[in-house]
């Protein structure tokens, strides 16, 4: 993740949620307290988003220490201890809501990316994110992709050429649309075309399409429409995909699914802080 990125929006988040300063906390402790605390998971996953941890409380006062007992991207099974931390009592209790919420959350994800890659079992395709993501969180969700073993497709509308189904409806035509497209864009660019009828695979690929995304497609159409597409030109299927029907594209043949729910409809890891 990008630091300085993580650092605005954890001072962001923080200022949300302590305003101008924990009034239960604060009243209760001298401000040179000093105490300790454990995070733990209350579940078994995959763990992401720890650094947070640290930068979190850097933020709120440089005293504070962090030891971690795990690494992103390791299992976790209920009762282990994550990390400890120690410093002013104040400062872990001010920190701890923000912190919890998303590590519970990046490590839900990297979870169920986990659970998908595994239930796919098929080595051969890369199982990819989407842009169906928390506003604001998008950084932090696609970073808990990866540390689940997926990997990241386009971030946003400003990396990435893809020609969707309402492009091609007001342009008229793949064709028209991926040359007003080579027209404009530099040669680094890829461009992507969402295609949903063996007709319009075959006309992406006459326009020179360098992926190939078969929306909503079944198992069998996802084989049949790879095996017309050359070798140099990657292919990607995505819609209706879930992790029940998962396992039925297994060699179809197609380099990369992607997958919204990964993002969109995890359930968080439970984890808490249990004061040492």
């Amino acid at each position: 993740m990008n630091q300085i990125k993580l650092q605005e929006m954890l001072r962001s988040f923080l200022i949300e949620d302590i305003g101008d300063g924990d009034c239960t906390s604060s009243t209760i402790f001298q401000h040179d307290a000093l105490g300790r605390g454990i995070f733990y998971a209350k579940a078994g996953g995959i763990l992401s988003g720890l650094q947070i941890i640290r930068t979190a409380y850097q933020l709120l006062d440089s005293s504070v220490e962090v030891t971690y007992f795990y690494k992103d991207g390791d299992s976790v099974t209920a009762g282990e201890s994550i990390a400890e931390v120690a410093g002013p009592i104040v400062t872990i209790l001010g920190g701890e809501r923000v912190i919890l919420n998303l590590i519970q959350r990046m490590s839900g994800i990297a979870s169920m990316t986990r659970q998908a890659v595994e239930t796919l079992n098929d080595g051969s395709i890369q199982l990819c994110d989407t842009r169906k993501t928390t506003p604001g969180l998008r950084m932090l969700e696609k970073y808990a992709v990866v540390a689940g073993g997926g990997k990241n497709h386009r971030f946003g509308l400003y990396d990435g050429i893809m020609i969707k189904d309402n492009h091609i409806s007001f342009c008229g035509s793949i064709t028209r649309a991926v040359a007003a497209v080579r027209e404009k864009s530099g040669h680094m660019v890829k461009v992507e075309v969402e295609t949903e009828s063996r007709e319009q695979v075959l006309e992406a690929v006459e326009a020179g399409a360098d992926v190939i995304m078969f929306d909503n497609r079944k198992p069998a159409e996802v084989r049949e429409f790879t095996n017309i597409v050359p070798k140099h030109i990657n292919t990607e299927a995505s819609g209706g995909i879930t992790l029940k029907n998962l396992s039925d594209y297994a060699d179809t043949g197609v380099d990369f699914i992607s997958l919204g729910f990964l993002t969109h409809s995890v359930t968080s890891l439970d984890i808490s802080l249990l004061v040492k």
